[in-house]
């Protein structure tokens, strides 16, 4: 048992049991900014989003000011926007308003689901990062959030790690709310299918995209969730 999530371990077996409603859409890609946007990168943004189906893009950028944040993200936004690809800010329900971006993705420290949906309105998709924990994953959706995301699943360079769910979780989210779940860390092509068997309704990956030759790897990612 984790302290976040006082509902206790999952029992393996349950992955085991679990089938994808058909009612439920494919899983999708979601695609996570490095930290540096700078220099090339809208243009390595274009050739991946060009290179297969991509549902959404996360601005995610540390250490700097909201306006030069906001100068960063615009052309990234633009793209987006002419590929209709969700744009979505980390953690800055601020900059996501300044922006007019699709909507934002809180950390548990990032603010409250209820707050960005007050401040971004009805149509903003908001997110919210809930680690290994049913629980918080159900107080935010509770809260009002589009999407829960668990992770990390694997290990990651991305961002330090302090928990690691099993896929399990993933199931039973899936079998028990509607409410779409993301998974995050570490995940690459070679890795992912365990997590779209589990019942992931989205992979958020990063260094697997933007360490290499993105196009090839969101082509890569493409042939995975084709499965």
């Amino acid at each position: 048992m984790t302290e976040e999530d006082p509902l206790g371990p999952l029992d393996p077996d349950f992955a085991d049991q679990f089938r994808r409603d058909d009612r439920r859409p494919p899983c999708q890609l979601y695609l996570i900014s490095p930290l540096d946007v700078t220099g090339g990168f809208a243009d390595r943004l274009a050739r991946a989003l060009d290179a297969g189906p991509v549902a959404a893009f996360q601005f995610r950028v540390k250490d700097v000011d909201q306006h030069e944040a906001a100068r960063l993200a615009e052309p990234l936004q633009r793209i987006c926007a002419e590929r209709d690809v969700a744009f979505l800010v980390n953690d800055s329900i601020a900059l996501a308003k300044r922006l007019g971006a699709d909507g934002v993705h809180l950390g548990q420290g990032d603010g409250d689901p209820r707050e960005a949906r007050s401040v971004l309105g009805p149509n903003a998709q908001i997110g919210v990062t809930c680690h290994d924990s049913r629980h918080l994953a159900m107080e935010a959706g509770e809260a009002g959030a589009d999407y829960v995301a668990f992770g990390s699943f694997y290990p990651t360079t991305t961002k330090a790690v302090e928990h690691r769910p099993e896929p399990v979780i993933l199931s039973w989210w899936a079998t028990m709310f509607e409410l779409p779940c993301v998974a995050i860390g570490g995940i690459t092509p070679a890795n992912a299918a365990p997590l779209v068997r589990a019942g992931a309704d989205f992979l958020a990956v990063s260094g697997a995209v933007w360490g290499g030759d993105e196009a090839a790897a969101v082509k890569a990612f493409e042939a995975v969730l084709a499965r």
